[in-house]
């Protein structure tokens, strides 16, 4: 697996001839947008990247973007993968182990997510203080590849609390209200039930989604650092039946955009 990591990371190196990228970026779910933020110097679809899978969902992307936002290097990922999409954890997680060969040390995840907390509201942007893992098979299953990280990684921090400090920061300077909280990852693909909406916010979790976590996981275990924001698309619990659908999942992401473009952008440049 380890050959197949370092042909795929050969292959993106050759495009990458100006600059080193410092942030790697995944977008979710109809966060497409934020691409265009990006002064772009080379684009490379997926699909000529040896060893990289496709991504099958509506509003992802196919295709890894390097260019400049905010005055730093970025790669950007739109387009990510899902255990749902049939994926096995080390395909789901195969772009971040490449980000650690190109040398990235900082992370963005970006998702949209099913709120439970009953503080928020739909559109609200939620910054992911820590996670819980629902997901039935765990990215690091397996043997430990030593040159990414140890067998047993901590996961104490998970999400930079300096980041985060800063992104909060930012949003008090643009007059954003932010929410910060516990996501909870689940294999999908359906919407949860009621039930297990209560369920996720009786285990501790403001929101839940299909993504994210494994992303995650992989990126402490070799040593990066994580940001990670959702934008909470819909609303449910015990006793509330959000009926919802995916185009309904798009339409609260493109309300909540220009503030989510104007924190990342402002929070890239700023970083240190």
């Amino acid at each position: 697996m380890y050959t197949k990591y370092e042909q795929t990371a050969h292959y993106i190196r050759q495009f990458i001839t100006e600059g080193t990228p410092e942030f790697a970026i995944i977008l979710g779910s109809g966060l497409s947008s934020l691409q265009d933020e990006i002064a772009p110097i080379v684009e490379i679809p997926y699909a000529g990247i040896p060893n990289f899978p496709q991504s099958t969902v509506e509003g992802h992307g196919n295709k890894l973007i390097y260019g400049t936002l905010g005055g730093k290097y970025v790669l950007l990922m739109s387009g990510r993968f899902h255990y749902y999409e049939g994926y096995p954890m080390a395909e789901v997680t195969f772009p971040i182990r490449i980000f650690h060969l190109l040398g990235i040390k900082k992370l963005i995840v970006s998702n949209a997510s099913g709120g439970v907390n009953p503080n928020f509201s739909v559109g609200d942007i939620m910054l992911i203080r820590d996670h819980i893992n629902m997901f039935p098979e765990h990215p690091l299953r397996g043997k430990n590849l030593e040159k990414f990280g140890t067998r047993f990684p901590d996961m104490s921090q998970a999400y930079d609390r300096q980041m985060i400090d800063l992104a909060e920061t930012i949003a008090m300077e643009q007059g954003t209200q932010l929410q910060k909280g516990v996501y909870v990852g689940l294999q999908g693909p359906t919407f949860e039930t009621p039930s297990e909406y209560g369920m996720v916010r009786a285990i501790g979790g403001d929101a839940v989604g299909m993504s994210t976590v494994p992303e995650v996981i992989v990126a402490r275990h070799q040593g990066m650092r994580v940001f990670a924001l959702s934008i909470i698309s819909d609303l449910g619990g015990k006793d509330i039946s959000p009926n919802v659908s995916h185009t309904e999942v798009l339409n609260a992401v493109n309300a909540a955009m220009p503030k989510v473009l104007a924190l990342v952008r402002e929070f890239v440049k700023r970083s240190k």
